[in-house]
């Protein structure tokens, strides 16, 4: 592992901090919650170059089978370099193309990968798109599943850019990482340095060596995918691990031929900056919840039936357990609110959830704690009255004759 140092950063206390950044926009994020912990013009629209293939590798992971036989055809054939150089009609793993993707950044893997899983570039695009909007990213738009600059007219007669922001390139890489199925594999390639392969046939092989520097630079670095077109200059997106913390970032339009370099020193800034200033803690807190009054309840008028809220719905869940893992920096507070109502309608389910305690940072919710109802309590009506009353007082006088 190469030898670095953290930066230093020119600050006062309550003010953020002064990083010397290279890049147009940048974005470091939590990898767990999601919240941005420092940013630079991080939702500005801009290309994004190949760092799109992060996106492009995780949904042919979740969409095909590491064997699937993919043929290349004269669309793939003809990309322009960075490129594997496929024939025409020549077959392929698609699980080598994966490693070809995001190792070497050859665009006609990306291009034959595109055209088996989505039918075409078109339809891939779509599905990169239906993605992106899941994630929650409104303004990014993929138009190549290699990231060569694109422009297109969208269906509402809108012109779009192959495009998105820092911020949104880091939350998919938190996709990527921590919430897909299929997170694994997409780990186990984006960690590892060669791979060597063949097409089907046998007649050719391949090398590929991974381009990402920080995974010898930087001790802890799970993942990245750097970037270069014209349009967009250097970009990269990674993530990094340290002391059961985990960092994204994102890296936009940082630089230009000859500074190749720069987005290594805005990466060293950045995870440098998030691993001195912030520390994992345990915000949870346990609390004591009033019973809620429940109206209209099965019963006598007049006698008050309650539920107690709980944070289980079962006796298989140990409250004792909860937690509330967050990136905190000094000064920093948690605000918790207690979403409960004062009075509850019959019917009331057991399990049934009755409310929440929330935990909010800079006004983002980073965890919800359902709360549910202990037991069943039923709606007063005519015939519960009357089965109520019959029981209680005929068959007890019954009893005792």
């Amino acid at each position: 592992m190469m030898g670095w140092s953290l930066p230093v950063f020119g600050q006062t206390e309550g003010e953020e901090p002064a990083l010397k950044l290279y890049a147009q926009s940048a974005v470091l994020m939590d990898g767990d919650t999601g919240r941005i912990l420092y940013g630079k013009g991080q939702d500005i629209v801009r290309p994004m170059a190949s760092t799109t293939k992060i996106m492009t590798c995780i949904l042919a992971l979740e969409l095909g089978k590491p064997e699937d036989e993919v043929t290349a055809s004269k669309t793939a054939a003809a990309q322009p370099k960075v490129h594997l150089g496929v024939r025409e009609g020549e077959r392929y793993r698609l699980e080598d193309l994966l490693y070809a993707l995001m190792l070497e950044s050859y665009n006609d893997a990306a291009v034959m990968i595109a055209e088996q899983i989505g039918g075409s570039i078109q339809g891939f695009a779509r599905l990169m798109n239906e993605k992106a909007r899941a994630l929650g990213c409104k303004n990014t738009w993929f138009i190549t599943p290699n990231g060569l600059d694109g422009r297109e007219t969208d269906e509402r007669g809108q012109e779009r850019i192959h495009s998105t922001t820092a911020a949104e390139l880091a939350r998919i890489m938190m996709y990527c990482i921590r919430e897909s199925p299929e997170r694994e594999a997409f780990l186990k390639i984006t960690e590892t340095q060669n791979w060597a392969f063949q097409d089907k046939e046998g007649k050719r092989s391949f090398q590929c060596v991974n381009h990402n520097a920080l995974l010898t630079m930087m001790e802890g670095v799970l993942s990245g995918k750097t970037g270069f077109t014209g349009g967009a200059g250097y970009s990269y997106v990674g993530a990094l691990e340290n002391d059961g913390r985990t960092y994204i970032i994102a890296l936009l339009g940082c630089g230009w031929p000859p500074h190749k370099t720069y987005k290594w020193s805005d990466a060293r800034t950045l995870f440098g900056y998030g691993m001195k200033e912030y520390e994992k803690r345990d915000v949870f807190e346990p609390m004591e919840l009033d019973p809620i009054p429940v109206a209209e309840a099965a019963g006598w008028k007049g006698k008050t039936q309650q539920v107690q809220p709980l944070f289980s719905r079962g006796k298989s869940e140990k409250e004792d357990m909860l937690q509330v893992q967050v990136l905190l920096k000094k000064g920093e507070q948690v605000e918790i609110l207690r979403r409960v109502p004062s009075i509850l309608n019959a019917p009331v389910k057991e399990g049934e959830q009755i409310g929440s305690v929330d935990y909010i940072l800079e006004g983002q919710l980073i965890r919800r704690f359902p709360l549910y109802a202990d037991r069943t309590i039923e709606r007063r009506s005519l015939k519960g009255a009357f089965s109520h009353l019959f029981g209680k007082y005929i068959l007890m006088e019954g009893c005792s004759i």
